[in-house]
């Protein structure tokens, strides 16, 4: 299947990088913290998915082929996924994944022309729990004195990475360590007054293999969101098979099933 490569300016003049393939409605992929064409976590399921849609994955700003333009803001990662999405068509299905449904939920806050939402295990933390804004500021202290190895191990250990996954260095995952500051800013910002603003219909998945805390997490969103429907699925910590994932995916974006 072919896949072509782009670009396009957010509204802020960053160039975003995105790659499209397949065919039929289109879909824009969101990728998690650390995700990005040089670190993949949602390409392999963007290939099943192309069968039925028009798949767009994107370089999220500061990762890979897309630019950046400093100061950080959330509204500026919204920014980018509209040119994304304006490029798409105009309107699009939207997946994300982790911390990159957090993004999708503050775009559609925002009124970002989104038909529907397939979201896998936003860190949603507890209404009651504040953000940790000081694990935001211990990241960004890491990357700022050049410790990106020493970030990349303390943001993944602590957001519950099991001990077997980090065995190996991630040069791919130290390239865009600072963009995990990013996605902390994301998190902090996402509020329950956000999420029951959300009206799009929303599928929030799980994994029956996670922690407690993504778990947890996904059903109070279901609860939290309007149109929100929740299903836990048979997989490891934070992952489902793509091939198990990808008709659960489909058949919710088609209208297809009861999700």
């Amino acid at each position: 299947m072919e896949t072509v490569e782009a670009t396009v300016r957010s509204a802020d003049g960053t160039e975003i990088a995105y790659e499209r393939s397949g065919s039929g409605p289109a879909l824009v992929m969101i990728d998690p913290a650390g995700g990005y064409s040089g670190f993949d976590n949602i390409r392999g399921l963007g290939a099943l998915l192309a069968e039925w849609f028009t798949v767009h994955t994107y370089d999220r700003r500061g990762r890979g082929r897309s630019g950046d333009t400093p100061p950080y803001a959330v509204g500026r990662e919204i920014g980018d996924l509209a040119a994304v999405i304006a490029a798409a068509g105009g309107s699009a299905l939207v997946y994300g994944f982790s911390s990159g449904a957090l993004l999708a939920l503050h775009a559609a806050a925002a009124g970002l022309p989104i038909e529907k939402l397939a979201l896998f295990e936003p860190p949603v933390r507890a209404e009651n729990e504040p953000p940790d804004t000081a694990f935001a500021a211990e990241i960004a202290a890491l990357v700022s004195s050049g410790r990106r190895a020493d970030a990349v191990d303390r943001f993944l250990t602590a957001v519950g990475v099991p001990p077997e996954m980090l065995t190996e260095p991630m040069p791919g995952l130290e390239a865009v360590a600072h963009t995990f500051v990013y996605d902390l800013e994301i998190s902090i910002a996402t509020t329950y007054d956000l999420l029951r603003s959300v009206r799009t219909p929303t599928l929030v998945l799980d994994s029956q293999g996670s922690t407690d805390f993504l778990t947890e997490g996904t059903a109070a969103l279901v609860t939290a969101l309007p149109n929100g429907t929740g299903r836990s699925l048979p997989g490891g910590w934070h992952g489902v098979p793509d091939k198990d994932l990808a008709p659960v995916v489909a058949d919710f974006f088609r209208g297809r099933g009861t999700p």
